[in-house]
């Protein structure tokens, strides 16, 4: 891939300018920015653990001490300022408001040999009309169940092609921000699953290419794109580091590599605030 990035944007691992790279805390970092995540300390009354939801999707609400606390994905779009996540429990539903702080993120500029990837024809909309609400329901997927962790492995080693909240312009058209990480590794390296849990489905899709979406409990989703070969299957449980797919470069890529996207509250964030910071990736 051919980026057009600010200087301060680099393609290795070891020159990325992420703000925790020089860090060794313990992940995940909270971000209280538009493509992160909140973390709010929640006041319940009674025993039993409340719920939480943001703009109508309900959130992850983990034990806290002698409390609780939600873990709330911040979309993209998402303007900085206050904000209220909704929270339910015995005495009823309240507000609890929360700070969203602003954060930029650099343009991409890519060429797609393909025109339809970029352009695509009516009849390619019908299938992606089809696709998206596959997707989408994936995205969306519930389990009551609590995380294993919030600490995500690296699926593969490799050097970051596309960092995650990048502008993108495919052919000089401006397009959706990028919503995953893109780690460029050759063709069938293998896949690993970056946490335990359980296939929520598996597909072949028009702009994603093969694509395996894994649920964690509690919304807390990853997704794994461009894949050459899927070896999982719909409903089967999987260990942190088990082989489930080989990269490759299907669907809108311009070369191999994976794209990972993580998902909490059916919003896309930012994968590397679960991930170890960047100079551990390489190992």
């Amino acid at each position: 891939m051919i980026l057009n990035l600010p200087r301060y944007v680099g393609l290795s691992f070891a020159l990325i300018g992420f703000s925790f790279a020089a860090r060794v805390a313990a992940v995940p970092i909270v971000e209280s920015v538009p493509g992160g995540f909140a973390e709010i300390a929640l006041k319940s009354e009674g025993s039993a653990r409340p719920k939480a939801y943001f703009e109508g999707r309900r959130a992850m609400v983990l034990p806290d001490h002698d409390g609780y606390k939600a873990i709330v994905g911040l979309p993209l779009s998402l303007k900085p300022g206050p904000q209220n996540i909704e929270v339910e429990d015995k005495s009823g539903r309240h507000a609890v408001e929360f700070v969203v702080k602003d954060k930029r993120y650099a343009e991409q500029h890519l060429t797609i040999k393909n025109k339809r990837q970029v352009n695509p024809t009516p009849l390619d909309m019908k299938r992606i009309e089809r696709e998206y609400k596959l997707i989408r329901a994936a995205k969306a997927h519930w389990s009551n169940h609590d995380p294993a962790s919030l600490a995500l492995h690296y699926p593969v080693h490799g050097e970051v092609s596309s960092p995650f909240g990048l502008r993108r312009f495919f052919n000089g058209e401006p397009r959706h921000p990028h919503s995953g990480l893109d780690i460029a590794v050759p063709m069938s390296t293998p896949v690993k699953a970056a946490a335990d849990g359980t296939v929520i489905n598996t597909g072949y899709y028009f702009f994603n290419g093969r694509t395996v979406f894994l649920d964690h409990g509690q919304g807390f989703i990853t997704m794994y794109c461009h894949l050459s070969k899927i070896e999982v299957k719909k409903g089967q449980k999987v260990a942190q580091g088990q082989e489930i797919a080989r990269s490759g470069m299907t669907g809108r890529a311009t070369g191999p590599h994976l794209h990972l996207s993580v998902i909490l509250n059916d919003t896309m964030v930012d994968p590397t605030l679960f991930l170890p910071p960047p100079a551990t990736a390489s190992r």
